[in-house]
């Protein structure tokens, strides 16, 4: 199985291992293309009671940034710790197939 993550075409994520949870592609790390320039850590976090709290990065791509559009837990719960800082992106922000 396969997923890509692209911003107008841009890919900015691509793996063969990704996780499926609740509807979204879980990438992990080092399938993030650039993740040193693509991704920035915000201040905003969630909390979900079964994965625990998440928390956020922006998204750079071809000189624009979509705030708060990817997500990963780093210190998940018990039944979420196989996708301790795994990285999934609002799909309302970021193209993601999925074969």
């Amino acid at each position: 199985m396969h997923a890509k993550a692209s911003v107008d075409g841009t890919v900015i994520a691509e793996t063969d291992n990704y996780q499926f949870v609740e509807g979204n592609v879980y990438f992990p790390p080092d399938s993030i293309k650039d993740a040193s320039k693509t991704l920035t850590t915000t201040s905003h976090t969630t909390h979900c009671p079964w994965k625990g709290d998440s928390s956020y990065y922006d998204i750079h791509v071809g000189g624009k940034t979509l705030n708060n559009a990817a997500w990963y837990y780093p210190k998940p719960l018990e039944k979420a710790t196989h996708i301790k800082d795994h990285v999934a992106f609002y799909k309302n922000k970021v193209n993601i197939e999925k074969e």
